[in-house]
């Protein structure tokens, strides 16, 4: 106990730095955003002085922009856990089995993570061009008129975004997942497989179950990152057309540096702040208590 406390001043010294990074950069500007939301504010002038009270929240909810961010944050989140995430899991499957070459088709799944949002939106920017885009012209290839205005349509600007959004991190659920399949000792599907069971019935009940702890945690980072989803829209389609694909975030940068109704956009913030604590304690409770109680036991029977 006393070597505890002769070593607390050089413990709380160490710690000093991060703590001032954190409440700088993390706890301080949640706090100063939860203050303007309640003012009507252009960002200028020092602190700002007309309080509005709640009106800028009642303003957001009787707002058709943010209430089809909404929407449209809902769509990709379905299509992500529909569609990406199994993808992720079937070529983690795949490029798991012992195949010619599987060390380069790890690598190159997992390439286009490495690159950032914004040559990812680049380089599609110039496959989806109508004008000489690499998609169209394969597509003009085909028979019937298959060609799409795939960014400037408010009818497919958003599962555009889809696609690019999925191809960009569908490596890193990939990775989550293979690490999480070649944790499963091989033992158990070797048992299971000499008991009669067919490899789906393998996949089915051994190892499906034994993933379901990163499947769990891959839908909760893939929710969170949708919700969060900005800079890629930014640069891909601005928002548009017609707020065909904007999200909250990018709403927010609209309000807040655009337009300067830094009031408004800090009532953005704070309301994707509170949804994303809400959705990560309610899917602690109902969905990742399973986990963390069996850590704890496993703990419990270490000790």
């Amino acid at each position: 106990m006393r070597g505890r406390r002769r070593n607390g001043p050089v413990l709380a010294l160490f710690l000093l730095p991060a703590l001032l990074l954190f409440v700088g950069l993390v706890l301080g500007p949640i706090v100063l955003g939860l203050y303007t939301s309640f003012f009507s504010w252009n960002g200028f002038g020092g602190l700002p002085t007309q309080f509005v009270g709640l009106a800028n929240f009642t303003r957001l909810w009787s707002d058709d922009v943010f209430l089809g961010d909404l929407q449209r944050g809902l769509i990709l989140i379905v299509l992500s856990v529909g569609i990406q995430l199994p993808v992720s899991l079937g070529l983690a499957l795949l490029v798991n089995q012992p195949i010619r070459g599987r060390s380069v088709y790890r690598v190159l799944f997992f390439a286009p993570y490495v690159l950032s949002e914004v040559i990812t939106a680049v380089l599609f920017t110039m496959l989806l061009s109508p004008n000489n885009g690499l998609v169209n012209n394969l597509l003009g290839l085909l028979p019937g008129d298959v060609q799409q205005t795939w960014l400037a349509n408010p009818d497919t600007v958003l599962y555009a975004v889809f696609v690019v959004v999925s191809w960009k991190y569908f490596g890193f659920h990939m990775v989550l997942y293979l690490a999480a399949r070649q944790s499963i000792p091989q033992e158990l599907t070797e048992a299971a497989s000499s008991d009669g069971a067919n490899a789906w019935q393998v996949f089915r009940h051994v190892t499906l179950p034994l993933l379901g702890p990163t499947i769990r945690i891959s839908i909760f980072l893939s929710v969170i990152g949708t919700i969060q989803l900005f800079d890629l829209v930014w640069v891909l389609t601005g928002g548009g057309p017609v707020h065909g694909s904007e999200t909250m975030a990018v709403t927010l940068f609209q309000y807040g540096f655009k337009r300067f109704e830094v009031g408004y956009a800090s009532a953005i913030s704070v309301t994707m702040f509170l949804i994303c604590l809400v959705f990560a304690l309610v899917y602690q409770r109902f969905v990742l208590r399973r986990d963390l109680e069996g850590a704890m036991t496993v703990l419990g029977a270490a000790k």
